[in-house]
């Protein structure tokens, strides 16, 4: 859709939405389309695909007809008209508490899937002057863990109840199947997404693990399908059963991987001249478990089960293969970092009209470029924006009928909204981020005592609102549930939560994967956040005179050292928080990421990306020590390939050559 078609959308809604009677075809033509329809025949298709567009948008568009020729279909007296408050997101009024965990829920989705939708639903609820200002409780940040392609996929197939095709991982057989699937709902237990809906070859509803997918999503959208009535997924999740515990019997090489030997059950010493020991580890998935484990390529042996060696040995002989495909040319678009998501469209441009109109109205007088900021659009971009509205009006032409928007010394004001002073209800995905959302937040301890009357009212009471706001686009909520995002290491949570509204040190014992050891620091707290329920908080550390990001579960000890924090460093320098923090001493490292590993380049905070022809994408991204990047490669093994520089490709090649030939040697003789 072309920007014309976007301004001539437009003053068709206006159109629509300010007459009582209705407005005729022919007033439509001459009025809206003027010179854009050369005859009856092409203004007709052309007025029929803007009603299908409206009404994507939800407003509804009646149909009237003249009472003397009732029953009569005559197009030259059909008028069509939209209501006033067709679509209108309706009054919804928040205290600065609600507003606070409305913001929380809202964040989770920031660098996951429905992220976009959850910041445009934030942005209705401030266009419509219903929401305040506030700030996070001792800077907490909880967020989900960008759950791959694969979720974004099924997410936009659920909403037009397309069916989807990927390969799977069958656990019953161990082999690779395609299954063709209606997707019904998508929700995370047990530190696993899963997808719930009907296989449709067996007939049957089955629940699929998006870690088992072994090819990208494909959405069948030749086919759709009606999922079944009051379908909730958190019903669904709810009736699995967590993975038993097994045993996994490892040899690891002497005095290495301190993580892995801090939860193991026993540690024997192998034979003289092995320099291993055999460990045995509890696991519940073997996945999950086959990522580690990859990770740490000839460091590790599996000797069982049968099943969790295949798994790590998939990974690793599928970063080998990725690693053989022929080289791509190393090229970046001159503006830098390429946008993962889909092409923005004249459709998004509208959007963010029926947003930006009632915004402006409740926000008088914002500089020019804090608007832009707002929307997460350059200043060009708005001002496109401006230029379009201020060039549409009522069908008359006169210069009172039209938007009147002026932003004269950077100052943006409006005086006529020609009945655009309130945002579009909510989507079905904005209403589903939004509810989603407050439902992961109910354990989370920084809602203790907000709420003016007890503990949690406030959660109750906005979701509560914000389920009556969204009405029938609550519908996609119902399919899409997250697990709690509560920290597993409450007393840690609440000690750096003291600290930080305290300005308080603390003293803390580490215990760092990256280094295979456990060392003493002292931080300055600045604040927490998680990914689904990993939690992290960010410090500046002083030994090493820089911000760095700890794992809660991966603290041995903590406690405050009786001295106040330095100010060497704010939360505000880096919003939001990040896992990686950059330095001058950063490796550049140029990737090639699968279709399935696209989002790592999110993850990773790739500073340059490409696209690429197979929906993959060329990543430019920094690493603080490149004595990781194996490890990194081996963990996403088929995902992800080393394109630059060629040394450390070559390294990470001869890290995998050898991890896999320990396997070939033990298959060669019986396991010890």
């Amino acid at each position: 859709m072309s920007a014309s078609r976007t301004e001539r959308l437009l003053n068709l809604l206006l159109a629509l939405l300010n007459t009582k009677v209705g407005l005729p075809r022919s007033i439509l033509r001459e009025k809206v389309y003027r010179d854009s329809a050369e005859n009856d025949v092409a203004f007709g298709r052309m007025f029929e695909r803007d009603k299908v567009d409206l009404r994507q948008f939800g407003f509804e568009i009646e149909t009237l007809t003249d009472p003397q020729n009732f029953g009569v279909d005559d197009p030259a007296t059909t008028r069509y008209r939209i209501g006033k408050d067709s679509n209108r997101l309706p009054e919804v009024s928040l205290t600065p508490a609600e507003c606070t965990v409305l913001l929380l829920a809202a964040q989770l989705w920031e660098r996951a899937a429905l992220g976009t939708a959850a910041a445009n639903a934030v942005r209705k609820l401030q266009a419509a002057g219903g929401f305040t200002d506030v700030d996070l409780p001792a800077g907490v940040q909880p967020r989900i863990k960008p759950a791959g392609q694969a979720f974004d996929d099924v997410v936009a197939a659920m909403h037009g109840r397309h069916p989807v095709r990927f390969g799977y991982l069958a656990v019953s057989s161990g082999r690779e199947e395609v299954r063709d699937v209606e997707p019904w709902g998508l929700g995370s237990r047990f530190g696993q997404w899963y997808l719930v809906g009907l296989d449709r070859e067996r007939a049957a509803k089955r629940l699929f693990r998006l870690s088992r997918m072994t090819s990208a999503v494909t959405v069948l959208t030749g086919s759709t399908f009606e999922p079944p009535e009051s379908f909730d997924v958190r019903a669904e999740l709810d009736s699995l059963n967590e993975l038993p515990v097994q045993h996994a019997t490892l040899d690891v090489d002497r005095d290495r991987l301190l993580p892995l030997r801090k939860r193991a059950n026993s540690v024997t010493p192998l034979p003289a001249g092995s320099n291993r020991d055999r460990l045995v580890v509890d696991f519940r998935d073997p996945e999950q478990l086959a990522e580690e484990l990859a990770s740490y390529g000839p460091h590790v042996l599996v000797v069982s089960p049968a099943e969790l060696c295949a798994a790590v040995v998939r990974r690793l002989q599928g970063a080998l293969d990725v690693d053989a495909v022929p080289s791509v040319p190393l090229q970046f678009p001159d503006a830098g970092r390429a946008p993962r998501a889909r092409k923005r469209t004249s459709e998004d441009q509208l959007a963010r009209m029926l947003q930006l109109v009632p915004f402006l109205v409740h926000h008088q007088g914002l500089h020019i470029q804090e608007v832009a900021d707002h929307f997460g659009i350059t200043r060009k971009a708005l001002i496109d924006d401006l230029k379009i509205l201020i060039c549409s009006g009522l069908p008359e032409g006169y210069p009172d009928d039209l938007l009147d928007i002026q932003w004269e010394d950077d100052h943006v004001y409006i005086s006529e909204h020609l009945d655009l002073n309130r945002p579009v209800r909510f989507s079905e995905e904005e209403a589903a981020a939004l509810l989603t959302g407050l439902a992961m937040l109910g354990d989370l301890p920084a809602l203790a005592g907000m709420a003016e009357d007890q503990p949690g009212s406030a959660l109750e009471s906005v979701t509560i609102k914000l389920t009556g706001a969204a009405g029938q686009a609550g519908r996609l909520a119902g399919s899409v549930a997250g697990q709690s995002v509560a920290p597993g290491q409450s007393q840690a949570f609440a000690t750096i939560t003291q600290a930080i509204r305290d300005g308080q040190q603390l003293h803390l014992k580490y215990l760092s994967r990256q280094r295979d050891e456990v060392t003493e620091r002292d931080v300055d707290p600045l604040r927490l956040y998680s990914l689904d329920d990993t939690w992290y908080f960010e410090a500046y550390c002083h030994s090493k005179t820089g911000i760095r990001n700890f794992r809660l579960d991966r603290v041995e000890a903590l406690a405050p050292n009786g001295r106040h924090v330095t100010g060497s460093a704010t939360a505000a320098e880096d919003f939001p928080a990040r896992l990686f923090t950059p330095s001058d001493d950063d490796v550049l490292v140029v990737l090639q990421l699968t279709r399935q590993g696209a989002g790592l380049a999110d993850d990773y905070y790739a500073e340059r990306t490409a696209p690429m022809p197979d929906g993959g994408l060329l990543a430019e991204v920094r690493f603080g020590n490149a004595e990781w990047l194996p490890m990194f490669v081996s963990q996403h093994g088929g995902s992800v390939r080393i394109v630059h520089p060629e040394q450390l490709r070559k390294g990470a090649r001869a890290w995998l050559d050898a991890a896999l030939a320990q396997y070939d040697s033990a298959s060669d003789s019986p396991a010890g």
